[in-house]
């Protein structure tokens, strides 16, 4: 087998049989149901045909748009044993993202999720008829399709054509999967950028398969008994590659059609891995705080013990893989069959063992606090031209504050101006079609310029300081890391949004988008009338109350890091408008520009 993933599926569905590859429910409050390995490759071969009766040639592109669901993974592994190269969108991209990355990719079949996504791939198609062979719509409820529409087919219909086909097709299947070297690109995966148009990054099979192969050695805690639940959209390249290490390894996977209904599917399915962004663990630590506000002084003293406890145990001994002594081992039990278990069910997850989290900077506190009461979050740190991971915690040893060690084969270095460079088996081999960004993107001797700066400690751990390109100045020039500010400030329950500004100015300010919710419940509870959010942030009250919020967050930081004055924002910042990418990062020239009122008015 040249390609791991061109038959993994058949491999698994024949050592695992009727064991479950995954479940999956569309609606709220509906039936999950499960499909077996055994089904699972049925439905890839079916969608092999199909896609074979497409007149699709090796090393064509097809592209998919759509909310997690199993029609991803069956069009992707059908895809690939036709030697077809996958082009992943994020479910909310605007109709000019849309265009851009088809275009750009070059599809010749678009696959959307439902009827909001329909509308895209209908006015792309439109426009470009010549280049668009067929639209297949995974969910049609609710779709009326455009009367001048003859390109776009159910997923049904998808799936009969596939059931039809004569056999010559499925012997070219074949073929085409033998034909395939690693070589082959298998995703077209583009950047959110957050400065300028993104760019397509073309990860190989050679690149899945090293990342695969990284993964099952350096992970020996994760086995095919574990449940996994898919809550990432399968468009990011962590749980794209993590979805491909869990089918390796045969471990099945629940996938979370609707991002939004996370915390209702999360108690439903619990699974006890899953990949998470810091955002999902801030919320979790902001209720959990709430939660113990309310409690009387002798419940909030028991808590306070048992984190304590949890932090000796799980911290001091266990971390660093020392024998965890008898009494400390006899109270840890008692605090956690009495508030951990409780809290860890509560979330969704009652028996938690591995949570891969990256994306964006967590703070220390809410890392620190989770692993203290048994739920082990794994920080990594990887981009979509690293296939994902580059570092993560080990198993032991790890350090907080860093975001872990790199995995067996990596090789991370650190240039001159403190940029992380890495270069691997599972490095892409460059942007597609963009020869200018590749000169840019290596060093001369073959290392990825990763646009992120930090340092390697001691201890050989990378610790990660800021986007290279984030890092900016004041006019007094002292240097200030924005992402650690809005990372350490996220933990703030009345806190959901901010973006901290100061480049080239005398101080730092941020503009702030509050928890609703919760700055509501403040306000009626302090006498504090408003009609509307705008009211509600525009009240020097409110201002006075989220600057001191801010400010008991900030004590240790130097003076000059301090966040002086803020703007608080009525309404989040948006993904169609620019402002923050599909992986929520502030899109800093962007916000500065359509907030430049604002932000001047913060230096008057």
């Amino acid at each position: 087998m040249a390609n791991r993933l061109v038959e993994i599926i058949n491999e698994n569905a024949r050592k695992f049989g009727e064991r479950e590859a995954y479940r999956f429910c569309w609606k709220k409050n509906g039936e999950w149901e499960s499909t077996s390995w055994i089904e699972f490759a049925t439905q890839v071969e079916t969608a092999a045909k199909a896609l074979g009766m497409l007149s699709l040639l090796e090393k064509d592109t097809i592209a998919i748009c759509s909310p997690n669901t199993p029609q991803i993974l069956i069009t992707e592994f059908g895809a690939f044993r036709n030697r077809i190269a996958v082009i992943p969108l994020y479910s909310s991209s605007s109709q000019a993202q849309f265009d851009f990355i088809v275009s750009n990719g070059e599809a010749k079949v678009i696959f959307v999720g439902d009827k909001n996504q329909y509308s895209l791939a209908y006015n792309f198609w439109k426009a470009n008829p010549e280049q668009i062979k067929k639209i297949v719509v995974f969910n049609s409820e609710g779709l009326d399709m455009e009367a001048d529409d003859t390109v776009s087919v159910s997923w049904a219909e998808f799936v009969k054509l596939g059931e039809n086909a004569p056999e010559e097709v499925g012997r070219e299947v074949n073929c085409r999967s033998e034909r395939g070297v690693p070589e082959d690109m298998a995703t077209l995966i583009y950047t959110s950028g957050t400065t300028g148009e993104p760019k397509g990054v073309v990860i190989t099979h050679s690149n899945y398969d090293a990342t695969i192969q990284k993964h099952i050695e350096f992970l020996q805690q994760i086995k095919d008994t574990d449940l996994s639940m898919a809550f990432l959209p399968m468009s990011h390249i962590l749980e794209k590659a993590w979805s491909f290490f869990c089918m390796s390894k045969g471990v099945p996977m629940a996938i979370n059609y609707d991002p939004r209904l996370i915390q209702d599917t999360i108690k439903e399915v619990k699974p006890n891995i899953m990949c998470c962004v810091p955002r999902f663990w801030e919320k979790v630590y902001a209720g959990v705080k709430e939660k113990i506000s309310h409690m009387g002084p002798v419940q909030r003293m028991m808590v306070s013990r048992a984190v304590r406890v949890g932090y000796v145990r799980n911290l001091k001994y266990r971390r660093v893989g020392k024998k965890v002594p008898g009494l400390i081992e006899a109270e840890y039990r008692f605090w956690d069959k009495r508030i951990f278990s409780k809290l860890k069910k509560a979330i969704g997850i009652p028996n938690p063992n591995f949570f891969p989290t990256a994306g964006a900077p967590l703070s220390d506190r809410i890392c620190q606090f989770m692993h203290s009461v048994g739920i082990d979050i794994i920080i990594g740190y990887g981009l979509s031209e690293t296939t994902a991971t580059v570092t993560c915690f080990p198993q032991v040893g790890y350090q907080i504050g860093t975001v872990g060690v790199p995995l067996p084969g990596i090789n991370v270095r650190i240039d001159d101006n403190g940029e992380i460079l890495v270069k691997a088996p599972s490095v892409t081999p460059g942007y597609y079609k963009n020869p200018e960004a590749n000169r840019a993107a290596f060093t001369d001797d073959g290392y990825f310029r990763t646009g992120d700066a930090g340092y390697i400690n001691p201890e050989g751990a990378l610790v990660l300081t800021e986007r290279v390109k984030d890092l900016f100045k004041t006019s007094n020039g002292k240097y200030i890391a924005p992402q650690m500010l809005e990372s350490r400030l996220a933990e703030n329950k009345y806190i959901d949004e901010l973006a901290v500004i100061g480049d080239k100015r005398k101080y730092v300010t941020a503009l702030v988008v509050p928890n609703f919710s919760q700055l509501r419940a403040w306000a009626e509870n302090n006498g504090i009338a408003f009609d509307e959010p705008e009211t509600l942030c525009r009240n020097p009250r409110t201002i006075a109350f989220m600057q001191s919020q801010i400010d008991s967050l900030q004590k240790d930081l130097a003076p000059y890091e301090q966040i002086k004055k803020i703007t608080l924002i009525p309404h989040h910042f948006s993904i169609m408008n620019g402002e923050v990418t599909n992986t929520m990062k502030v899109r800093r020239p962007v916000v500065a520009k359509r907030y430049a009122r604002e932000i001047e008015g913060m230096y008057e």
